[in-house]
């Protein structure tokens, strides 16, 4: 289906929600409006809740409207825009914590709810060793909205696909390009939070995600090889797409996957590395954002998504980097993916410090988690994906703060004999306590005598967490810091996924491993 016959068998569902099925039909969806405002009905269940024997108890009424995007060449291959609406109370009684949630928004149900919360909370009680302490907070009544220019679902769906095709076009423009698939992801959030502490919170939240994959083909049909493009996830408006130049960077993806072709593989062994932003962002995610998660620190991830070698111990004493390696997470960075004005525990959103000149200083916590450690605050990394799901410690915007010394890329290829610059995050595999890792990437640019001197493909580098960022010995300045990011990190049992930046400036590491991951020389 091109885009115009998209657009006209669409016209008639733009009066309402729909999803595009796996036969390519579309299904109306519709919500249950309140039957109440919603700082009425917040207060009929947090009194419930406290007639039922509640010490604490908060609501989210949230709504969460999704709109994704999918083509490929000169058609559209999906189209899916749907919304959820819906509400979560969570109550601590006896010590516990209980919870029950529901999408029937109205009075009856939430005062439902709240005793259903309580009675949960007493059944778990028995089983819980200690009680529940949480950190303090101050009530806020506020009002926060990720700062936008556009509102990208006010711009016509012609506007988007349009947007799409043209970037695959530009994709396919290379010699030997032969395909070109493009996406755009918009989100959503419409959160409404009060608790028994006297917090009415609303916040706006906003994150769009445009984005490209070309694939080159040899001229004999034996070897292929991918490149997407440079564009990250952001905590923006539809104002990102028109401002981020997609089609040079689609053109340059297509280069970039014929020059792959035609590059020779790289030979194994030691060299220094340059990583790049949009490739240090999931090195960060992984290796540091991970690890320093209190709960995983704790075990509590053991069972899903592994432990961590940071343990409580290790705090103020770990030498996790060299003395340029500093570290924060960040709710309040610019555009960033994780950047809210509260949590989904109505703390207001911070900047503290995980690793400085080197040390680790400081976990990721929760409000219940501060006294695990002996911590008087929580550092707001409460998030739940959806009203249905308890909320939960999630990583902040986790950062490398670029170096105070002015320094550019050149800088750090000029200080390298022998050495790889790594753009694009690809293929990685870390280990179960965040020990030991593997990452690939997107291009390879060789580095020969301080300059860049063409390409290498089938690349991989491996290191201990440890001795990789003990290794850095240069980070970039402010002018060249940048985010990165993914919309899905996944974590619990119930499985929840969050959005998360990682921003960074070019960063440089000495005698690194690598390794040949396709063919041999």
């Amino acid at each position: 289906m091109n885009r115009r016959q998209f657009i006209g068998c669409s016209t008639a569902a733009a009066a309402g929600l729909f999803l595009a099925n796996s036969t390519g039909s579309l299904a109306l969806t519709s919500f249950t409006p309140p039957d109440a405002d919603p700082a009425d009905l917040a207060a009929a269940a947090l009194d419930a809740a406290r007639s039922a024997g509640a010490t604490y108890a908060d609501i989210r009424i949230n709504r969460y409207r999704n709109q994704y995007i999918n083509t490929r060449e000169e058609r559209v291959e999906w189209v899916s825009d749907n919304e959820s609406f819906g509400f979560g109370v969570r109550v601590l009684a006896g010590g516990a914590w209980g919870f029950a949630s529901s999408t029937h928004v109205t009075s009856d149900e939430v005062v439902k709810a709240a005793r259903r919360a309580v009675d949960v909370a007493r059944a778990n009680a028995p089983l819980q060793r200690e009680p529940v302490v949480l950190a303090p907070v101050q009530a806020y009544t506020d009002r926060w909205s990720t700062p936008i220019t556009v509102n990208p679902f006010d711009v016509p769906m012609d506007e988007k696909i349009g947007l799409l095709l043209a970037m695959n076009a530009e994709g396919m423009r290379a010699k030997g390009a032969k395909f070109c698939e493009s996406l755009l992801y918009l989100a959503h959030e419409d959160k409404f939070f009060a608790s028994s502490e006297g917090s009415r919170i609303e916040q706006d939240i906003y994150r769009i995600w445009p984005a490209c994959e070309v694939t080159a083909v040899s001229d004999d049909g034996s070897d292929f090889q991918t490149c997407s493009g440079f564009s990250q996830p952001m905590g923006r408006g539809y104002e990102y797409c028109r401002e981020f130049n997609l089609l040079d960077d689609a053109r340059q993806a297509g280069e970039n996957a014929v020059a792959k072709l035609h590059a020779p593989t790289i030979r194994e062994g030691r060299r220094d590395l340059i990583l790049l932003p949009s490739h240090l962002w999931l090195v960060i995610h992984e290796s540091i954002a991970h690890a320093t998660e209190l709960d995983r620190a704790l075990g509590f991830e053991a069972n899903y998504a592994g432990t961590s070698f940071v343990t409580t111990d290790n705090l103020g004493t770990l030498k996790y980097g060299s003395d340029v390696v500093n570290v924060v997470g960040d709710r309040t960075e610019q555009h960033g993916l994780a950047t809210v004005g509260y949590d989904d525990e109505g703390v207001k959103a911070m900047r503290f410090d995980i690793i400085r000149n080197g040390l680790f200083v400081g976990y990721q916590t929760i409000r219940e988690q501060a006294a695990w450690i002996g911590d008087g605050i929580s550092h707001g990394c409460a998030y739940a994906d959806s009203y249905e799901h308890v909320p939960m410690q999630r990583m902040p915007n986790v950062s490398l703060l670029p170096g105070e010394k002015k320094l550019s890329p050149d800088d750090l290829i000029g200080g390298i004999d022998d050495g790889v610059m790594i753009a694009g995050s690809g293929s990685w595999s870390i280990d179960q306590q965040r020990r030991n890792f593997q990452f690939g990437g997107q291009v390879f640019h060789r580095i020969r005598g301080g300059k860049i001197d063409g390409m290498y493909r089938d690349v991989a580098f491996q290191a201990m967490t440890l001795d990789f960022w003990n290794s850095c010995d240069a980070v970039c300045s402010k002018e060249h810091y940048a985010l990165g990011g993914s919309y899905w990190c996944g974590k619990a049992q119930p499985g929840q996924v969050a959005p998360v930046s990682h921003g960074s400036a070019p960063a440089r590491f000495r005698n690194i491993n690598f390794i040949n991951t396709g063919r041999k020389v």
